[in-house]
């Protein structure tokens, strides 16, 4: 056992550090959302939902986005119509969470970690304002393509986003890069 042990070290220290960041993170992150009433949106679902709605309204005049009466999510109506709900998983920090656990597993320099980190989680975040505000226009356009567009479009762009960030650090950043 010993022997499997000294062998597979890098792997098990991966998935160590990994999970160990993940676990860590979900619970800050639930520890948070508890703070919140079950009625009411999070101040980050909030905060990506305002976000969201200024970037249409550069685009768009018939834009609003109005937070349910006790009900922890917003409906945006979009041209005088109901698009679509904003809610707690639509703000993108359990993607982030999975992004900072994938770094921190492969770490490199403190600065360089802390800096990736940072500037990954904000790209992240921009991305995910960007896909909701692309979603909410093609979904008035193309309604019955809802599965489609928020169920395998939208999301193979946010985690492929997610995975060429992964890409460049660790053949860029990472102590494993050469």
């Amino acid at each position: 056992m010993k022997k499997y042990l000294v062998l597979y070290k890098p792997f098990l220290l991966f998935l160590s550090a990994f999970f160990g960041t993940y676990i860590l993170l979900t619970l800050c992150y639930q520890f948070f959302l508890n703070g919140f009433d079950n009625n009411k949106a999070d101040s980050i679902t909030q905060f990506v939902a305002k976000n969201t709605e200024i970037l249409l309204s550069w685009f768009y005049q018939s834009i609003r986005f109005e937070e349910a009466v006790n009900e922890p999510y917003f409906s945006v109506v979009f041209q005088n119509q109901r698009v679509a709900r904003i809610v707690e998983g639509c703000n993108g920090i359990s993607v982030i969470i999975l992004f900072v656990s994938f770094v921190v597993a492969f770490s490199g320099s403190l600065k360089n970690t802390l800096l990736f980190v940072f500037a990954g989680s904000i790209l992240i975040y921009i991305l995910n304002v960007l896909r909701i505000a692309a979603l909410i226009v093609l979904l008035y356009f193309f309604p019955k393509q809802n599965h489609l567009l928020h169920g395998v479009f939208f999301p193979l762009i946010i985690y492929g986003s997610i995975f060429v960030l992964w890409i460049i650090w660790v053949n860029k950043f990472s102590k494993y890069a050469k």
